[in-house]
């Protein structure tokens, strides 16, 4: 059977159970088996059509070599990532851990975020949650972040969820819920990345975009790295060419799409290898602009500072002191 054939098999029976036939001597009953007949050929042939087409695709000369090549290349991979031995032995020797191009790619990544000296962009962050039925549920919040190297930071996350509001200015940390009129206001250290990590440790307070804002990107991402490689290209994220990465340390697989042209990390999947359900974390970026001018009160907010005080800790008892950042890719320390 070739695809046509197939084709036809699955369009004759759709247009049967679109359109039945509709005669005087045909009785109800007859035109109730007539259709439940049809409904049955139309869930088998439609499989059945798609699974034919796609083993002439596979099976044909000029891409059987390649595409097992790349099954075989990627299967490891990934069994390499997440911990697990390959089940197919490779004819060649593996490609190495961490690939040149996957490296240089996140190096000029890193390098175009550390060199800006102001940064603004929206984050959307989505978190798998499971549900009473098993299957996870997926939960997003939105982030509009402004920050002005190295010791700035402005994050409003209007929802989902409690609405927030955080303001570091190089020497002050500001935690504010608007709805409830709520501040919590810390000294805090003079850069951001001490800033962000005192804020985790103090009030469990931790952004999932940390690793495109902090002083070195490129080492918070690599430190740690124990595989890496390049993925393909990809047209379809913000409307924008990107290159996709693969990454792994010992704690997380992650895949990140970067901006082929500007370098610029549009998003970034991550599953953790200690989650034993594998939920997965997505962040993605957007409206970037680069060394743009700040407003000088963008780190200030008049609001925050007259709302009714709380401390600055964390609502959890049972996080440990000095406790590391989870971070997207980055290894615990």
């Amino acid at each position: 059977m070739d695809s046509d054939y197939a084709f036809c098999i699955a369009s004759s029976t759709r247009d049967f159970l679109l359109h039945p036939l509709q005669t005087s001597s045909m009785s109800d009953k007859q035109q109730f088996v007539k259709t439940t007949i049809a409904r049955v050929l139309f869930a088998f042939a439609f499989p059945l059509c798609s699974t034919v087409f796609s083993l002439l695709l596979s099976t044909h000369p000029s891409n059987a070599n390649s595409q097992a090549g790349e099954l075989t290349a990627t299967s490891l991979k990934l069994a390499q990532a997440m911990g697990e031995p390959p089940t197919t032995t490779p004819a060649t020797a593996p490609p190495a851990a961490l690939e040149p191009k996957a490296m240089a790619i996140l190096k000029a990544m890193g390098d175009r975020l550390a060199a800006a000296r102001t940064l603004t962009f929206t984050s959307i962050a989505t978190y798998e949650s499971p549900s009473r039925l098993g299957p996870p549920l997926a939960y997003t919040t939105i982030s509009k972040v402004t920050l002005q190297r190295p010791d700035k930071l402005q994050v409003i996350t209007p929802g989902d969820g409690p609405a927030s509001e955080f303001y570091y200015n190089g020497k002050t940390m500001v935690a504010y819920a608007p709805v409830k009129n709520l501040v919590a206001i810390a000294d805090a250290p003079p850069t951001i990345d001490a800033a962000l990590k005192m804020a985790y440790q103090l009030a469990a307070i931790y952004f999932p975009f940390t690793d495109v804002v902090v002083a070195n990107p490129y080492k918070d991402i690599v430190d740690g790295l124990k595989l890496a490689f390049y993925v393909g290209e990809s047209k379809v994220i913000d409307g924008t060419t990107t290159d996709m990465i693969a990454i792994a340390n010992d704690r997380v697989f992650a895949q990140i799409w970067i901006g082929t042209t500007d370098k610029l990390p549009r998003m970034i999947r991550a599953v953790y290898k200690d989650d034993p359900l594998r939920l997965r974390h997505q962040v993605t970026f957007s409206n970037w602009q680069l060394d743009g001018t700040i407003p000088a009160d963008a780190f200030t907010s008049p609001r925050a500072n007259s709302a009714t005080r709380i401390p600055f800790k964390s609502p959890d008892p049972l996080l440990p002191a000095n406790a590391p950042p989870p971070g997207n890719t980055q290894p615990r320390k």
